[in-house]
């Protein structure tokens, strides 16, 4: 095998995680969240960068708030599972790359002092971490259900500023009764690899 991961780690990140979309009534502790986030804080990014926010919707009024902003498909499993994330691009990270990558502070100006730039930038790399926020969640043992369909204006303005792009909502917990799907079909490896 060409993999060093161990077998049961590999089914647990990947080939028997799913998105969940049922979740049991055991709740997600955020010192569950700052475990996962410690962990994948060190996934690679272009300059280092940092722009992933999470917004982790707890009170029952934020949840409301939320649920009013899903697609109907997903209202009543986000008002369901024990927690919510909301996570989005800091369209204004480049201000923290002099910290972040301190070998080469100027690359805050160099290269990221134009808005449309950062914002690219910014939806790439946070993009990159919110994936490996969900490969995270599923190392803490429990089950991830990202989502896209919402009204993305409307969750900007409840939730984030006008420096945060709203990337996806991510229900959190350990699943529930009849949570998976069946596993739909992947692409082959020589449908997606080339080599030139």
């Amino acid at each position: 095998m060409s993999l060093v991961l161990d077998p049961a780690a590999q089914d647990l990140l990947f080939r028997e995680a799913r998105t969940a979309n049922t979740f049991s009534d055991e709740p997600v502790t955020d010192e569950q969240i700052q475990a996962i986030y410690d962990l994948v804080k060190y996934g690679p990014t272009a300059f280092n960068q940092t722009p992933l926010r999470v917004v982790l919707v707890r009170s029952g009024e934020a949840r409301q708030r939320l649920v009013n902003c899903m697609a109907e498909g997903n209202q009543a499993k986000t008002a369901a599972a024990p927690l919510v994330a909301i996570l989005a691009a800091d369209n204004e990270f480049h201000e923290e790359l002099p910290t972040l990558f301190p070998h080469f502070p100027q690359a805050k100006d160099m290269f990221f002092s134009e808005r449309p730039v950062r914002e690219q930038s910014a939806t790439v790399n946070a993009a990159m971490q919110a994936a490996y926020f969900i490969v995270g969640v599923r190392a803490a043992g429990l089950a991830a259900g990202p989502m896209n369909g919402m009204d993305f204006a409307a969750v900007q303005k409840e939730f984030l500023d006008g420096d945060h792009t709203p990337l996806m909502v991510v229900n959190i917990g350990k699943p529930g009764e009849d949570a998976w799907f069946a596993r739909s079909p992947r692409l082959e490896f020589d449908e997606v690899v080339t080599t030139v």
